[in-house]
């Protein structure tokens, strides 16, 4: 009989889900913030960046992997840095089973209100963030619905840390002609050809048309693509000075790291009650 495509699992000492293929493809998905820690595709290649000083304690922000940013995105609002929901336990609520036609493993995990959330945030929701992992390939998928009774609004990405040999040879080809704010200078502009990386790095640009690839220095280029739903792409990586005074990183750990960020913030999503937002990143290799 073949293992789960879905199963209970521990990291780093805190309840986690792994999702595994025939084929060798392998997921880790913390239940705190439903956050993908680990991407192995079946090369043995980890694809995604998770800071070794990382803290799992079960509440604190861990660095890396794919955080969900809501209902907040950084400090743009009241509430706590990229808000509260990759901080809190989710549950799973169902899973999909890969099949011989279509080889895939799938999780869906839940956030509703609570009164602890209210406390922070007075309003209804239901958040089901669904990992589906496939051969080469990795799609997380936010839907969030009002299930209160007045309209509110939020901002969200999906905070993608995705691994790179070294961010000096590194680049991000298809954002040319996209408008872009420069976070670091704040500068408006529009991105000329691909983004290369020398410093700290911080910019908001409107999504695409197409696809995006990374190339980092060495393999085969990873293609990103998001739903139209999120309107901006945000990259960044901190650079040397700031990733040395980041406590949960390594003085180095820019090197082997880019945030490709699929987001909805610079227009916030408004949701009359009953009404539902879906949002999503797709990372493939060829």
């Amino acid at each position: 009989m073949p293992a789960p495509a879905v199963r209970e699992t521990t990291f780093q000492g805190q309840p986690a889900l792994q999702l595994q293929l025939s084929s060798g493809d392998v997921a880790i998905v913390a239940l705190q913030g439903a956050q993908v820690l680990s991407w192995v595709t079946a090369d043995g290649a980890e694809r995604l960046y998770l800071s070794p000083r990382s803290v799992f304690d079960g509440h604190t922000a861990i660095r890396g992997g794919v955080p969900l940013c809501f209902p907040q995105f950084n400090q743009r609002g009241p509430l706590v840095k990229h808000g509260f929901a990759r901080n809190l336990p989710w549950r799973l609520v169902d899973e999909g089973q890969p099949v011989p036609a279509a080889p895939h493993a799938r999780a869906v995990l839940a956030l509703d209100d609570s009164g602890q959330t209210r406390g922070w945030w007075p309003h209804g929701f239901a958040a089901r963030l669904t990992v589906e992992l496939r051969p080469a390939g990795l799609r997380i998928g936010l839907a969030v619905q009002n299930t209160g009774s007045t309209a509110w609004d939020f901002t969200a990405a999906l905070h993608s840390y995705l691994a790179v040999q070294d961010i000096a040879r590194t680049q991000l080809t298809g954002l040319d002609g996209c408008a872009r704010w420069d976070a670091v200078a704040d500068v408006r502009g529009v991105q000329q050809g691909p983004v290369r990386f020398d410093g700290e790095y911080d910019s908001v640009f409107a999504v695409a048309p197409g696809p995006l690839q990374l190339q980092g220095a060495a393999g085969p280029a990873l293609t990103v693509r998001q739903s139209a739903s999120c309107g901006n792409t945000v990259v960044w990586n901190p650079g040397a000075a700031l990733s040395a005074r980041l406590a949960d990183m390594p003085d180095d750990g820019y090197r082997h790291m880019l945030c490709v960020e699929a987001a909805a913030i610079d227009q916030p999503v408004t949701l009359a009650p009953g009404e539902r937002w879906t949002g999503w990143q797709d990372l493939q290799l060829p």
